[in-house]
């Protein structure tokens, strides 16, 4: 039996395309040899290193540690509360009738600052309910000691270094 011309070219197309719809692996292995050559070489590698630490005996005692003086202010809407982190409340200054004393925390912050005078870190603690302007207020306080002396203005540096946080509930 014959077969007819168009069967024949379509036996001969198919032919020539066979094998076209493989998978070809080998271009994906050339990428992972390279990948895997450049990991290595540019990958960091840890140097282990030996520290030597002596450690005391079982019997030993750590040494006392002496408490730093931290200073906290905690501005509340009744009170401001001055506080050293490690010794609690020092001193508690009420409110007047037209708002927070900030001349009486002012003095009183200078006296502190004559005591510890290498310090200069100063911790402000702030209620929510407290407004903004008692807050800037206070904060100069903190940051500044101003006071006249013989019709002139003397303004003395306190705690220059201020932090603001939430004061305790």
């Amino acid at each position: 039996m014959k077969s007819s011309p168009l069967a024949r070219r379509q036996l001969r197309n198919h032919a020539r395309y066979r094998g076209r719809n493989d998978l070809n692996i080998v271009p994906m292995l050339d990428v992972m040899v390279i990948l895997s050559f450049f990991l290595i070489f540019t990958a960091v590698f840890s140097r282990t290193a030996v520290l030597e630490v002596n450690l005391p005996g079982p019997g030993a005692q750590a040494a006392a540690k002496t408490p730093v003086f931290e200073l906290e202010v905690i501005v509340r809407r009744g009170a401001v509360e001055i506080a050293d982190r490690n010794q609690g409340i020092l001193e508690t200054v009420p409110a007047t009738a037209t708002g927070q004393d900030v001349v009486r925390v002012s003095e009183y912050l200078e006296g502190l600052k004559g005591r510890f005078p290498d310090q200069q870190n100063a911790t402000l603690l702030v209620a929510e309910d407290v407004d903004y302007d008692t807050i800037v207020q206070v904060m100069d306080a903190v940051r500044v000691r101003q006071s006249t002396v013989g019709g002139k203005v003397v303004r003395r540096e306190l705690f220059p270094l201020i932090a603001l946080g939430d004061a305790p509930t």
